[in-house]
């Protein structure tokens, strides 16, 4: 009676709140043609609009830095003793990744050469991607081998950006894929290449042993979570052009607002209690899925989008994470399949019955190609990283830090 009652309540908010949305926003998809073409010819008192536009991305790529270093960094110190490593990790993850990817899209390697604060903006998904991939392994990897990991996942995830959404090789037609904010070429593609490595490289003792957190090292990575949860309107909508901003930011919240809401009343309905890594992780979902059509859709199509993403989520790290590690023989450290895995592959398909006129084949087949790209990938990197050795004691500061 007591899950019934939660998943009631859970529906009526949804319906309630949708309600009462509907009338002021509306249902139509926004005119992107109309907007961009305002955002093209407009100025802004006399003043040149690309330069204006240019330190308007700067002030959301800062905001996106905080989200690779606190939001990150901070969301994966819940494992107890290994606080020091994540955030260490986090810095060397990014740092190594920024410079590599800007270089490689500045020499045209894939792709027409790109520089500027767009590259900084595109470098920092590739950043995040390389975050959640390394989410799947940490804890278990020497300090030197998040460097490694980070060498070789950046041209890899560059080469699937440049195949899915600028049309490289011809497999998924240029402009044709659906994914501003990366639901599918950063989050689902980082963690199916966690997935991969920790598929390569966990060993029987690993998989055996637990990964533990306590009332400290929980708060901490509820503090990164809210730190990702303020500024991932500006993750979304970093690119979109200027007249998009607004409407892209109300359904970036909308739909966080869902998953929150919804990841609450899950983890009462599943766990009977709330879980903190449930609320530290799956409360993000919502962000996760609406990532590839944040620009496209109506508010009330974003917080359903959001709600069921957190359900999703939050199932998955109740339900089908136990079973996911033994079937595959592996550990995800992080959960990454249920936080960026599932709500990610949620996000594009949710594409396909949300955006009109879209292109149902090339959308499926971007999403193929990220799908086996990444696991392959991954497999291969992970092979290789296990070769430079494995840690003495996972999950422990200790061996590596100085007491």
């Amino acid at each position: 009676m007591r899950n019934g009652t939660l998943l009631l309540a859970s529906l009526l908010v949804m319906i309630l709140v949708a309600g009462v949305m509907i009338p002021a926003t509306g249902s139509a998809t926004p005119d992107v043609s109309e907007a961009v073409a305002v955002s093209q010819s407009a100025t802004v008192g006399g003043a040149d609009l690309a330069a204006v536009t240019a330190v308007q991305e700067y002030n959301r790529a800062i905001h996106v830095m905080v989200m690779l270093l606190l939001g990150f960094g901070f969301l994966m110190v819940f494992v107890r003793g290994y606080g020091l490593s994540a955030l260490t990790a986090t810095y060397l993850l990014t740092v190594v990744s920024l410079p590599l990817y800007i270089w490689l899209k500045g020499s045209g390697v894939f792709g027409e050469p790109v520089t500027g604060i767009h590259a900084l903006i595109t470098g920092e998904f590739g950043a995040a991607s390389l975050l959640i991939c390394a989410g799947a392994v940490l804890g278990r990897l020497k300090m030197p081998q998040y460097l490694l990991l980070g060498v070789l996942f950046i041209p890899v995830y560059m080469f699937n950006e440049w195949m899915v959404l600028e049309g490289g090789l011809g497999l998924v037609s240029g402009g044709a894929f659906v994914d501003t904010g990366g639901s599918i070429v950063i989050h689902m593609f980082g963690a199916l290449f966690g997935l991969g490595v920790a598929m390569a490289m966990t060993t029987a003792g690993e998989r055996g042993l637990p990964v533990e957190s306590d009332y400290t090292s929980d708060r901490f990575s509820l503090l990164g979570s809210m730190a990702l949860w303020v500024f991932w309107p500006s993750f979304c909508a970093a690119l979109v052009p200027a007249a998009l901003v607004p409407q892209t930011a109300m359904n970036v919240v909308m739909a966080l607002c869902g998953s929150t809401l919804v990841t609450y009343l899950a983890t009462m309905m599943l766990r009977r209690g709330i879980a903190a890594a449930d609320i530290a992780n799956a409360t993000l979902a919502g962000g996760v899925a609406i990532g590839s059509t944040c620009d496209k859709v109506s508010l009330p199509t974003a917080l359903i989008i959001g709600a069921v993403a957190g359900f999703a989520s939050t199932f998955g790290f109740a339900v089908i994470q136990e079973r996911l590690q033994k079937g595959l023989r592996l550990v995800d450290t992080c959960g990454v399949s249920n936080l960026h895995g599932i709500p990610g592959l949620l996000g594009g398909l949710a594409a396909l019955v949300t955006v009109g006129g879209i292109d149902g084949g090339a959308q499926l087949k971007g999403i193929v190609v990220t799908m086996v790209l990444a696991v392959v990938a991954g497999l291969i990197t992970g092979r290789i990283v296990a070769l430079t050795g494995h840690r003495a004691n996972s999950y422990e500061d200790d061996e590596e830090f100085l007491g």
